[in-house]
């Protein structure tokens, strides 16, 4: 493979890399501060989910990455020869080392451990000795290595309430489902007729790869395989997508039973309730890192969720 660098002004960024994948056949690109570690570097800060107050550094490096010479030589051609790329300039083109980007990528993940006892392992460690219950996890193309902090309180609100409330979790849904890292986790506790559902079949074949090698019973699928009402329902996404599914997501709550949601950051939380309010009680139950876990109960006080 070949590595093509390219030194762009900031309103250059974005059509140089747009051009690199759309067009010249670019593998991947990347962008990094040209000024970094040197006294005009300018550091871009921005909220969790918001962009930053600028658009990107005043002088960028960009890297791109093809499949051999002939490739990186013509894209660099064809873009330098562009009108609007005459603030762009070549800074090198070089081969990459071939590395075994698998095993690159696996040692990204380490076991994680969400609740006492209570571990994530990635299906190429060895399981913590101390570890009573284990989620093993191969989350292939899917979203959900347990890893980011939502997932967390999503599984610690699993194992806090599932000595006292797994013996009615008759049905569960897992909406949005990614690897499938929740919906195992309730069956786990001892959760049954646990669906999943996803807009993203690589996820729905993630999720039942998981299942499998975990030893559980897990019905994936597409969103329309959620029907009827369910004791537990579980929805990891984002703040946007919450708000619009609040209808259909309370209608899958049946009577007593808790809907969890997560996905939040901390200044979302009265869009969040608000959002709800018509059909449940949303309340905070846990906190991480900016982001929270809310919860609700159907029939009793939210605050029990």
């Amino acid at each position: 493979m070949f590595e093509l660098l390219l030194l762009a002004p900031e309103e250059a960024v974005e059509p140089v890399s747009d051009a690199l994948i759309d067009e010249l056949g670019a593998l991947s690109a990347s962008v990094e501060d040209a000024d970094a570690d040197t006294d005009a570097e300018h550091a871009l800060f921005g909220e969790p989910g918001m962009p930053a107050p600028v658009g990107g550094w005043r002088r960028s490096r960009v890297i791109a990455l093809f499949a051999d010479e002939a490739a990186a030589t013509e894209a660099a051609t064809l873009l330098l020869a562009q009108d609007w790329a005459c603030d762009v300039s070549l800074v090198a083109m070089r081969p990459v080392a071939e590395q075994d980007w698998v095993r690159l990528t696996q040692s990204q993940f380490a076991p994680v451990e969400v609740a006492p006892g209570f571990w994530i392992v990635p299906s190429w460690h060895e399981v913590p000795p101390d570890a009573r219950q284990v989620i093993r996890l191969d989350p292939g193309l899917a979203f959900g290595t347990g890893t980011h902090p939502t997932t967390r309180m999503c599984l610690r609100w699993t194992a806090r309430e599932a000595p006292h409330r797994a013996a009615g979790w008759s049905r569960v849904l897992d909406y949005g489902c990614g690897s499938g890292i929740l919906a195992i986790g309730a069956a786990l506790h001892g959760a049954r007729g646990i669906d999943a559902v996803d807009i993203d079949p690589a996820a729905v074949e993630s999720t039942r790869a998981n299942a499998q090698a975990n030893h559980v019973s897990v019905n994936a699928g597409l969103p329309e395989l959620a029907q009827g009402a369910y004791p537990l329902v579980y929805a990891n996404i984002l703040a946007t997508p919450l708000k619009l599914l609040a209808p259909l997501l309370s209608a899958h709550v049946s009577p007593g039973g808790s809907l969890v949601l997560a996905g939040i950051l901390e200044r979302q939380v009265e869009e969040l309730r608000s959002a709800y309010a018509p059909w449940l009680d949303l309340q905070v139950s846990d906190a991480q890192e900016g982001w929270v876990l809310m919860t609700a109960l159907r029939g009793a006080e939210a605050g029990m969720a």
